[in-house]
């Protein structure tokens, strides 16, 4: 019921993340927002909240009630979804969506570690690959519902009626989910863990190589996924004619199916590869990203929706390895009392290079390209995004070597 409670929670983190992407196009009709701007509001606005926020409110969590944190911030960013569907004006639409960041901030970490104290080693790469069921399946509801109140009313309705949702679940959370003891699954319980120290667990967590390159790695890796996300819906409707009716079923089957997917087979195989050598959590990321990548650069070729879609889907399934890989590798290489910071940390690192650059990067050669003439610029700015799949690989490889020669040292 825990992990069940949590992955709802978030759904709702993602599915309230996702709407901006969604209804990217009756947004940028009514408000008339360039490209350029979308992709501040999607990337580096909401970013600039969510990655450096989520630090202290992190460290808050790990010295007091996980449960408690994640409500609030539940509650924090559904009344922000609210105020993006009352939004008049841009100004206005980016100060709701830095606010809906600044909530989400205190919603992934607090969930990683009550999973963590909950599930013992050996179930944790399952148990996350469920947890991160959550952004597929909130993407998916949000392409259904959202896209489908859009086209029956309006998009503001979409904002509101998912807010009122989350302000209802952030009430129920505390009465649902019970706060486990720190290191209850390590046989670490009533061990005096004490309050581990700020900038001591900042410190040990970039100069711990393993950890700085599982988060570098996993930047790169979203620099790709929230790049291609947050312009997937705009991109197949402007540049390859699906209408936002199609994109409510079929979009949203390709995001359950794939990405969906990609997390349960992932979250299986990781508990079974990592028995054998821990390097397993680097190469199993870099293995599926290098099958991904010749899928990726058709699908952005494709000359139509539905040939497009077919090779979205396979990109979908093995873009997303690399999370639960990353966030079980961290969980377990952080002491108990520093987990929901180390999980900020991590947070941090991929999203502030994932998802706070990555939108307005594709966002702003899509503007460039478009004042160049070219009547396709949104397809090309998806392709400058595929070096990035080889600077993750790489990555991943070097903390596979890493990994190998602690293992050697043991």
């Amino acid at each position: 019921m825990i992990l069940i409670t949590l992955t709802f929670v978030y759904v709702l983190n993602f599915f309230d993340r996702q709407l901006l992407a969604i209804l990217a196009k009756p947004i940028q009709d009514e408000l008339q927002i360039t490209d350029g701007q979308l992709g501040l509001l999607g990337g580096l606005y909401f970013a600039m909240f969510y990655c450096f926020i989520a630090i202290p409110v992190s460290w808050v969590a790990d010295r007091t009630n996980r449960v408690a944190v994640l409500s609030l911030a539940c509650g924090i960013w559904s009344a922000a979804t609210i105020a993006c569907g009352l939004a008049r004006t841009y100004p206005q639409l980016a100060l709701a969506r830095m606010t809906v960041g600044f909530g989400e901030a205190g919603g992934v970490p607090p969930s990683y570690a009550l999973i963590t104290d909950t599930f013992p080693p050996g179930r944790r790469g399952m148990a996350f690959g469920i947890f991160n069921l959550g952004p597929p399946i909130g993407a998916a509801l949000g392409i259904a519902l959202g896209a489908s109140i859009a086209a029956a009313f309006n998009w503001r309705d979409a904002f509101i009626a998912i807010g009122i949702v989350g302000l209802v679940t952030a009430t129920a959370l505390p009465f649902i989910v019970p706060e486990p003891a720190k290191g209850a699954t390590d046989g670490r319980v009533g061990e005096p863990l004490g309050h581990a120290p700020f900038w001591g667990t900042v410190k040990a967590f970039f100069a711990n190589p393993v950890l700085s390159l599982a988060a570098l790695g996993s930047g790169a890796t979203q620099f790709v996924t929230y790049g291609l996300g947050n312009f997937a819906v705009l991109f197949l409707m402007r540049e390859k004619g699906m209408t936002l009716s199609e994109v409510a079923i079929w979009y949203a089957l390709v995001i359950v199916v794939g990405m969906g997917g990609g997390m349960l087979v992932s979250g299986r195989i990781i508990d079974k590869v990592t028995r054998a050598s821990r390097r397993g959590f680097a190469i199993l990321p870099a293995a599926s990203l290098a099958v991904a990548m010749p899928f990726y650069l058709a699908f952005v070729w494709a000359p139509s929706w539905p040939l497009a879609l077919v090779l979205l889907t396979v990109v979908m399934f093995f873009n997303y390895f690399y999370l639960s890989c990353s966030v079980t590798l961290v969980q377990e290489e952080s002491a108990p009392n520093q987990r929901v910071l180390a999980g900020a940390l991590l947070l941090l690192v991929m999203n502030f290079i994932g998802l706070g650059l990555g939108p307005t990067w594709v966002g702003a050669a899509s503007d460039w390209f478009a004042a160049r003439g070219s009547t396709n610029s949104l397809q090309l700015s998806l392709y400058t995004l595929t070096p990035f799949y080889v600077i993750a690989i790489a990555l991943f490889m070097r903390l596979a070597r890493t990994l190998g020669r602690q293992e050697a040292r043991a």
